[in-house]
């Protein structure tokens, strides 16, 4: 899926995303990571969103952002709280969704100046 690119000078934007990878800044990706406006965490170690535990999700703690779009695969799925507990205690969102959406809503965010990551899952 191809999308359009948000106006954020500089930033780590995507521009389309597959089953099997994505592209930032029109550079492929084909494992899992986790992308900011200005850092790309590559690889990231989950292969699947099953994979996920707590201690995948602890790069995002210095991050300094508000707010994660963890993207699923092509299915929305949740984690479970314990999973997650970290971020909850640090204050920051976790929003799940599909791949496609949590990549779109990534470049939304990113162009509205906020401090948000996206954590996508590539299997």
């Amino acid at each position: 899926m191809k999308l359009n690119l948000a106006s954020a000078p500089g930033a780590h934007l995507f521009n389309a995303c597959a089953g099997d990878h994505v592209l930032i800044n029109q550079v492929r990706h084909d494992t899992s990571l986790i992308v900011t406006r200005d850092r790309l965490i590559a690889p990231w170690r989950p292969l699947d969103f099953a994979a996920i535990t707590a201690a995948d999700l602890e790069p995002i703690l210095a991050l300094g952002c508000d707010i994660v779009l963890l993207g699923t695969g092509p299915r929305q799925h949740f984690l479970h709280p314990g999973v997650a507990r970290a971020l909850s205690a640090a204050g920051i969102g976790l929003e799940s969704m599909n791949t496609a959406a949590a990549c779109r809503t990534y470049n939304i965010l990113v162009s509205e100046d906020r401090k948000v990551a996206a954590a996508i899952v590539l299997a």
